[in-house]
């Protein structure tokens, strides 16, 4: 069997509170996101709940086939120019989920 590395998913619950600064961020996005092996899977703005409270605002998954993947997107220097709209324009849970 090969010892693979596991893939991990970023996910985000945005919500936006300046859509204008926001579009500045999400402009900029695939610049910032091309070429380190991620793949945005969903992108949500209205999820259904099926059990506990709503999540409010958007909703995004990205896998990406192991950490190293995710680290050269989310610690580059490309992506901390532009992540400095998406906090200014909204509040945010961020989580990194170890799968298979």
């Amino acid at each position: 069997m090969v010892n693979e590395m596991p893939a991990v998913y970023f996910t985000a619950t945005i919500r936006i509170r300046d859509q204008g600064r926001y579009q500045t961020y999400l402009d900029r996005y695939d610049e910032a996101f091309a070429g380190t092996g991620g793949e945005v899977l969903a992108v949500d703005d209205a999820p259904l709940t099926l059990e506990g409270e709503p999540l409010a605002g958007r909703v995004v998954l990205i896998r990406f086939p192991d950490e190293a993947a995710f680290r050269s997107w989310y610690d580059s220097e490309a992506y901390h120019r532009i992540v400095v709209h998406r906090r200014a324009a909204s509040d945010a849970d961020v989580q990194l989920i170890h799968g298979r």
